[in-house]
């Protein structure tokens, strides 16, 4: 529903509470006259790039979270626990408040003052709340226009680095080594760092070993013995069952085999959707950070405006802060997916530009 049809079905208790929220000049017994009076009031063009100025990052990051979520409803635990996971107040950036402690139910109560929740209308969904769809859309716009101010363009740069095609490829070159060679496992289940070594010299895109003592979890169920590329490679052949863990040894299985024979290619969306999946325990807004990225850098931007840009919308994962898990969790692995070049610029440093596949794949994960 947009505002509209959910002020039209709001007992006037809250009409009042919205028109006095933003002080509309209207009589408060009247449902026709606050209705209109509200929609007047926010319908105008600057009314959220108003309303924005005088948010905190606190509020952005939940509002940023609640126009990429396609739930549509929300239970208030569902809405305490998005509030809490966006409250950090460590990243201070694009000129905002920093937020004191709020209590959460209050901040319920705020948003539904100002018009950005409504309960339901019916009996099974009266406990739940539910966000006006053309206030998303509008939010959505303000929003992108404040990322695209950040950015500073570079040309392109000397050289770059495009990785298309070569993930793929990786697979079947890990899935040839794992049927080739009798790889042992230690006692975790993990392959020796012998073993390591010598298949990452097989690929395409070789990663150094993780170093012992490493602090590593969070971004899939091998990511704390291999390295980020190869640890998502790795979990992925794992889920298909291409390969198994048969005690002390890693083994291609029979449905590995028919993949090979097959000569079929993994699809990189589905690749990319798996590690949405994976990764957004670490970093629940990813899909928004992956969709802002791409529209920042359709063309070359340098590495640094586009952390202006999307990084305040990053709280820290235990020892990642917001500018690792931009650079090394999202920019690299999108690298890897060939979803995005990364460029060395004389003038500017490092920059980067999202590939049409990059553009293609955010714009469809925000539709999952």
């Amino acid at each position: 529903m947009n505002l509209a049809d959910m002020l039209s079905f709001a007992d006037i208790g809250h009409l009042s509470q919205i028109a006095n929220h933003y002080q509309c000049d209207c009589k408060r017994n009247s449902k026709h006259e606050l209705i209109q009076s509200i929609l007047v009031k926010t319908g105008g063009r600057d009314f959220l790039q108003e309303q924005m100025n005088h948010l905190t990052i606190t509020d952005l990051r939940f509002l940023n979270s609640l126009i990429f979520d396609t739930r549509r409803g929300y239970s208030l635990e569902d809405l305490i626990a998005s509030i809490r996971q966006t409250a950090h107040t460590g990243q201070k950036s694009i000129n905002k408040p920093v937020d004191t402690a709020e209590n959460p139910r209050e901040v319920v109560s705020r948003y539904r003052r100002s018009g950005w929740l409504f309960n339901g209308f019916t009996a099974s969904t009266k406990y739940t709340f539910h966000v006006p769809q053309d206030l998303k859309e509008r939010f959505k716009e303000v929003l992108l226009d404040k990322v695209l101010s950040q950015r500073v363009l570079s040309g392109q740069p000397e050289v770059y680095r495009d990785e298309q095609g070569l993930f793929l490829n990786d697979i079947q070159l890990f899935l040839k080594y794992v049927e080739g060679h009798e790889i042992e496992l230690n006692a975790e289940g993990f392959m020796y760092r012998k073993h390591q070594q010598q298949l990452f010299d097989t690929l395409h895109i070789s990663e150094p070993l993780v170093a012992k003592g490493t602090w590593r979890f969070g971004y899939g169920r091998s990511c704390t013995e291999y390295p980020d590329r190869f640890a998502l490679l790795y979990d992925y052949a794992f889920s298909q069952q291409w390969v198994q863990e048969n005690g002390s040894c890693l083994a291609l299985t029979e449905k590995g085999k028919e993949f090979q024979l097959s000569g079929n290619q993994v699809s990189v969306i589905q690749l990319f959707r798996f590690w949405l999946r994976i990764y957004k325990g670490a970093i629940p807004n990813l899909i928004s950070l992956v969709y802002w990225t791409s529209q920042s850098a359709r063309d070359w931007m340098t590495l640094k405006s586009l952390q202006d840009a999307v990084g305040w919308l990053i709280t820290p994962f235990y020892y990642d802060s917001p500018q690792v898990i931009l650079d090394q969790r999202i920019v690299k692995m999108l690298m890897h997916f060939g979803m995005l070049r990364i460029g060395e610029s004389a003038e500017y440093g490092t920059v980067v530009r999202m590939t049409a596949l990059g553009m293609k794949a955010a714009d469809a994960a925000v539709q999952i």
